[in-house]
């Protein structure tokens, strides 16, 4: 089937370049359901016919395949740095980096840095090079789930300039406000400090060469997020909920913060954690304790993707509190977030 969908695809022709989308390696990660059809389409940059190559794409698989739905994620995979440009640039240790894709949720506790890491993993294990930010400066919670509290990463100075070197793990570029505090110690930080303290761990940290940059934010939609979607080069974000009304309520804000016109900030779509409770010995049992389909009427509601459903498994926290995040093997949250890609 994936093949059959790959000869569609290649029958779309990129106007300004003249060859078709397949050749010119624009068409990753094809997936195919019963009813639905996933693939990435990638540009090596802000392209103005997006939007027509996506129209296109998704008419010729409905005329060829119809009955399925088509889900097309469009990603950005650019040089960010100009050549020949000798000024120094804020953002010149993300000129390597593909696509920076933030993480976040109106609401505290749904498990947007649990995702966040799982989804990390996820594109680590399917060959991507991949590196996380963790922005979440009240609350930073990657040490602990990644195994790495302990670590102290380096720093490489020159002149007044300081880049700090990320730490590697499970194939992944961690990089954390956690690694210079106290698990215990609280940050007693105003607007100010901790958005700069936040640009610090995104913007002088030495990435090299990335797929993806991804950045856990912390929750809601205040100084810290927009400080953060101004002044990083973001390509998008995923909004990430459980199916409480409660907390669709605040990703309704979330949503209406990244498209305000001030902010303006492409939304990939949304992840649900928590879909359902599934007992390790019931394995084909799905219990919604939290509510059902409140998460696609949202979608639905904003014309936005529901890209996965992770379920509620007890050892999925059990790892992260282990420091063994779930994706690093087979399970329902690498089948869920392996979709996505």
């Amino acid at each position: 089937m994936t093949s059959r969908i790959t000869e569609i695809l290649s029958g779309v022709i990129h106007p300004a370049e003249g060859r078709d989308i397949v050749s010119l390696g624009m068409v990753e990660n094809v997936h195919a359901s019963q009813s639905e059809i996933k693939f990435n389409l990638v540009f090596k940059r802000k392209d103005p016919l997006a939007g027509s190559i996506k129209a296109a794409c998704r008419e010729a698989l409905e005329a060829a395949l119809p009955g399925y739905k088509v889900s097309i994620l469009e990603l950005v995979r650019a040089t960010r740095k100009p050549q020949n440009v000798a000024v120094e640039s804020e953002t010149d240790n993300l000129s390597q980096v593909g696509s920076v894709i933030a993480v976040a949720s109106g609401k505290g506790g749904v498990g947007k840095s649990m995702v966040a890491v799982n989804l990390a993993i996820t594109l680590a294990r399917k060959g991507y090079r991949v590196g996380v930010a963790d922005a979440d400066i009240y609350g930073p919670s990657i040490p602990k789930m990644t195994g790495t509290e302990d670590v102290q990463p380096e720093a490489e100075v020159e002149g007044e300039r300081q880049t700090l070197i990320p730490v590697e793990k499970y194939g992944v570029k961690w990089m954390s406000i956690g690694y210079f505090t106290r698990p215990e110690q609280a940050l007693i930080w105003r607007g100010p400090m901790a958005s700069n303290a936040l640009k610090q761990m995104v913007l002088q940290v030495a990435w090299g060469e990335l797929d993806y940059l991804l950045i856990d934010l912390p929750p809601g939609t205040g100084d810290i997020q927009i400080s953060l979607v101004n002044d990083v080069p973001l390509d998008g974000v995923f909004v990430v909920t459980t199916p409480q009304s409660v907390a669709l309520a605040d990703v309704e804000k979330s949503i209406d913060m990244f498209r305000n016109p001030h902010v303006d900030k492409h939304i990939f779509g949304i992840i649900e954690n928590m879909s359902w409770f599934t007992p390790a010995e019931l394995p084909d049992n799905r219990y919604y304790i939290f509510g059902r389909g409140n998460t696609e009427a949202l979608a639905a509601k904003y014309n936005l993707p529901l890209l996965a459903q992770i379920p509620l498994v007890e050892s999925v926290s059990a790892a992260g509190d282990l420091g063994t995040p779930a994706a690093l093997h087979d399970g329902a949250v690498y089948r869920a977030l392996s979709e996505i890609f």
